[in-house]
């Protein structure tokens, strides 16, 4: 087998490869770059993103507040933030002519409402610039070649390559951090990130489809030994998603990222605490239900659900607390109003396991943030070797998030190497 020789091989061929190719040749013809990816497609991710539509990146234009939406990374990613972010990202695809919208949950797509258009651009500017893209190449060893311009050997099956630098955007790949351990860096064990919630409850049996705002908190394991101080950090609110297998939506998403690493110590087994209704508690409802002892007498609770909430949601509550159909406000007793609020706002399930969240499957874990240069996205335990993506311990909630620290590590990492080769 014929050995490559190139200035920088990239380990991946996903968003943050390919993005780190790119913008490495741009910065310097000079530089030979090589993608390496192991399996047949490239940017497989990419296309399957938001639905076939590609989330690109989230329209939150402030570092700091962007960088909260990291469960990990958060602290690491503020400063690359300050270099290069969502508006860096909205020019760069604006500038080789992709136009992008904001959609009312603030996620952004291209106006195509297509993957392709993202893939397309990507796979067109590499092959412009002239950087090789190796598919079916995966990787087996990587070697440290001490002293030497060329400090990199890289052997797989279909490959072998030496390199000035390499970067790694492998993205979550077990194979791959199992080479990186090999290489002295520590590995965070990974775990489940971005995953919905299995609940078995009668309550929610025939809702599936029904979305509502709503706040939800963990309240209790039964005694499997995680801090209490842990659970009461372990809350979340915004929409909630009825579906056949339990609970799910951007409200669940969001707390199964924060909390990924207590669930996984749970079993993914715990308690959760319900406020379908938000902007009340129990007893600002107890009273609102009183108001209307007076106000609407006569009328049936049944089929007159209270602000807003959808009919077959509101009768299903009312069937598990055994209010008959024919109840009106007036013959409502105080343990009937105890109850029905305690539901509403209180509601208690228990959670029983977790689902992927379709494909947009996320861990948390990979390479030890400690062991990272922000400024660079260079290792600190061996010089020319660089990480990007989700190969490091970085994971964020649903949006566009994720993609967005792929852009910016991958960014900033080919900018220092384009300037030092």
């Amino acid at each position: 087998m014929e050995v490559m020789e190139t200035d920088v091989v990239i380990i991946g061929g996903g968003a943050a490869g390919f993005f780190a190719g790119i913008n490495l040749a741009a910065s310097n013809s000079a530089v030979s770059v090589l993608i390496l990816e192991k399996s047949k497609q490239v940017l497989s991710k990419v296309k399957i993103s938001g639905g076939g539509r590609c989330n690109v990146t989230h329209a939150e234009f402030d570092p700091t507040a962007l960088a909260n939406n990291y469960p990990r990374g958060y602290k690491e990613l503020l400063g690359p933030f300050h270099k290069f972010m969502t508006g860096d990202m909205f020019g760069w695809l604006e500038e080789r002519g992709i136009e992008l919208k904001i959609e009312d949950d603030q996620r952004v797509f291209p106006v195509s409402d297509s993957s392709q258009t993202i893939i397309d651009c990507f796979e067109n500017e590499a092959k412009r610039l002239g950087v090789v893209v190796k598919t079916n190449a995966g990787i087996d060893k990587i070697k440290k070649l001490e002293g030497q311009d060329y400090s990199w050997e890289l052997k797989g099956k279909e490959v072998h390559a030496i390199a000035k630098r390499v970067i790694i955007a492998s993205g979550s790949s077990p194979k791959m951090w199992r080479l990186i351990e090999s290489l002295g860096h520590d590995i965070i064990e990974p775990v489940p990130s971005l995953f919905t919630f299995n609940v078995k409850d009668k309550r929610i049996e025939n809702l599936s489809g029904i979305s509502l705002d709503a706040e939800v908190e963990v309240f209790t394991t039964k005694g499997r030994g995680v801090s209490k101080q842990k659970l009461q950090s372990l809350h979340s609110s915004g929409p909630l998603l009825i579906t056949h297998w339990g609970l799910s939506g951007p409200c669940i998403l969001k707390l199964s990222a924060w909390g990924a690493r207590i669930f996984q110590e749970l079993n993914h087994q715990f308690q959760l605490r319900v406020n379908w209704l938000p902007s009340h508690n129990v007893e600002s409802l107890k009273t609102l239900f009183e108001e209307l002892k007076t106000t609407h007498p006569k009328q049936f609770l049944y089929s007159n659900p209270i602000d807003g909430l959808p009919k077959r949601f509101w009768q299903s509550l009312l069937e598990h607390i055994d209010i008959d159909q024919q109840l009106n406000w007036s013959n409502i007793s105080k343990p009937q109003i105890q109850s029905l609020a305690e539901e509403l706002c209180a509601g208690e399930f228990h959670v029983n396991g977790k689902s992927t969240f379709k494909d947009e499957f996320v861990t948390a874990g990979g390479v030890n943030l400690k062991e990272i240069d922000f400024k660079t996205f260079q290792s600190k335990v061996h010089s020319n070797l660089f990480f990007a993506g989700e190969v490091l311990d970085i994971d964020a909630v649903t949006g566009g998030f994720n993609f967005q620290s792929a852009w910016t590590s991958a960014y900033i990492c080919a900018k220092h190497v384009s300037r030092t080769l």
